[in-house]
């Protein structure tokens, strides 16, 4: 259980650490490499055996703007192109300062890792996530979290960062003055440890682990499936309100609407926007595709039995075996085809005269280059032929996008706007930049606020110790 105590000021610690990091997935790391990189020692606590994080479950995507990976593949993109996605995407609802701080740094922050850290980006072609005008999606080769974390870990080991795994942190040991003096951590044998620090860098994710929480914050998605990892019990979140910090946008999440069930295995949305449909059991299209995947969730949750199918063509199959959770989906039996449409409605068990009327409908949109009742345009270049493709899915929570408010340093600030002593958050732990609700989230914005964010509250946090 997460806990602060008032006895910092009392307390003798053997250890003390410049800095100290909570959390090894992506945030911490990237945060204690740009710590080290300015000459101070700092340390990552991690809970688990080995560090994964969030970030070993997503597909490794981070959005950044004027990288060298754009201009070579011939992408005109500026930080202020990117801002205004962010921002169109949430209704304005972020704090404007954290938006431009982020999508300004994205890019060198980028080839920093590449550069002084062998991370190896290259740029995601071939479509456009919803929301974002150019094509600004870094990712490692395989395209996937897991071997992004990979690389991370292989540049902290390169770096000399050192990393405490099995120690689950549990109390903030605090002064009168709320200055963390430092931390008690649990050890896999039961055994309690401490240790000092001048500075606190909180990367412990969010709260989509906590069913307390959620159903507290994000009702609509109380009883979902959670496809996220088991540690983002809301450490930071109540940590935080035992020491008077703010807390905003706490109803803000990313979710998912097309995990293949029950594989549960992440389907790229590159399906839904290269011209994949879903289909409910009733055979019915229940909402536009081409809109964000994180609200597909509560959308594809509230279809009977809560799934949905997900339908594209051998094009479209191609394309996303580039992918290597679809590769892996696919070898795993996930994906059905279909010779014609009237196979798939018995295959499926759904009304053929509804599936027929719902590929009637689509043909004669992508032919007239009309808008739907949804708000989808369909174009005849993307128009399905046989044999069908079909995947089940379900709608999923991923993450929590609310948390602490800090500063565009990453300092944490109390409910006056006062910056705490000595206690900086990053990536889910702090808020983000995807508003208030479920449809503000912008592809990558998870990850845009861990690695970008975390690189600058560890070069902060750093800069204090100088």
């Amino acid at each position: 259980m997460a806990d602060v105590l008032t006895d910092g000021a009392t307390l003798d610690f053997e250890i003390e650490m410049p800095l100290v990091i909570v959390g090894g997935g992506a945030c911490g790391l990237v945060a204690g490499l740009a710590a080290i990189s300015q000459g101070i020692d700092a340390v990552v606590l991690e809970r688990d055996e080995t560090p994964r994080g969030s970030t070993f479950m997503s597909s490794g995507f981070i959005p950044a703007a004027a990288t060298r990976f754009q201009k070579a593949a011939g992408v005109d993109d500026t930080p202020e192109q990117m801002a205004d996605d962010i921002q169109n995407k949430n209704g304005h609802q972020s704090d404007p300062a954290i938006v431009e701080a982020l999508t300004q740094a994205s890019g060198e922050v980028i080839e920093w890792l590449a550069d002084e850290h062998k991370i190896p980006f290259e740029l995601v072609e071939g479509f456009l996530y919803p929301g974002h005008s150019r094509l600004r999606m870094h990712c490692t080769p395989r395209r996937t979290g897991e071997e992004l974390m990979a690389c991370l870990l292989n540049a902290a080991e390169h770096a000399g960062l050192p990393i405490l795994t099995e120690a689950r942190v549990t109390t903030l040991h605090v002064d009168e003055e709320r200055r963390v003096r430092g931390l008690s951590y649990q050890r896999r044998d039961g055994t309690t440890e401490q240790i000092g620090c001048t500075n606190l860098l909180l990367a412990c994710n969010g709260y989509g682990g906590n069913q307390d929480l959620i159903g507290q914050h994000i009702p609509q998605m109380e009883g979902a499936l959670y496809y996220g990892h088991e540690g983002n019990q809301g450490d930071a979140v109540i940590w935080g309100q035992a020491l008077q910090a703010s807390l905003k946008d706490m109803g803000s999440y990313q979710g998912h609407g097309s995990l293949a069930w029950p594989h549960q295995t992440l389907i790229s949305w590159a399906v839904m926007m290269q011209g994949g449909i879903q289909l409910n059991l009733q055979g019915q299209r229940f909402s536009n595709e081409h809109g964000g995947y994180s609200e597909q969730a509560a959308k594809v949750k509230a279809q009977p039995e809560g799934i949905a199918f997900n339908v594209f063509d051998t094009r479209i199959h191609e394309q996303c075996l580039q992918f290597e959770d679809y590769r892996n989906a696919h070898a795993a039996g996930a994906v059905k085809i279909f010779d014609t449409l009237e196979d798939l409605a018995d295959g499926l068990e759904m009304p053929r005269s509804e599936v027929l009327k719902t590929f009637s409908e689509i043909h004669s949109l992508s032919e007239q280059d009309r808008t739907d009742r949804f708000g989808r345009q369909f174009s005849a270049e993307q128009q399905l032929v046989p044999p069908y493709h079909v995947i089940r899915v379900t709608g999923a929570l991923f993450h929590t996008q609310g948390g602490l408010e800090i500063r565009t340093d990453g300092r944490v600030l109390d409910a006056e706007g006062d910056p705490l002593p000595n206690l900086f958050a990053a990536g889910g732990a702090a808020r983000g930049v995807s508003g208030a609700g479920d449809n503000g989230y912008l592809s990558g914005n998870g990850l845009l606020s861990a690695v970008v964010m975390g690189a600058l509250a560890g070069r902060a946090a750093a800069a204090r110790l100088d």
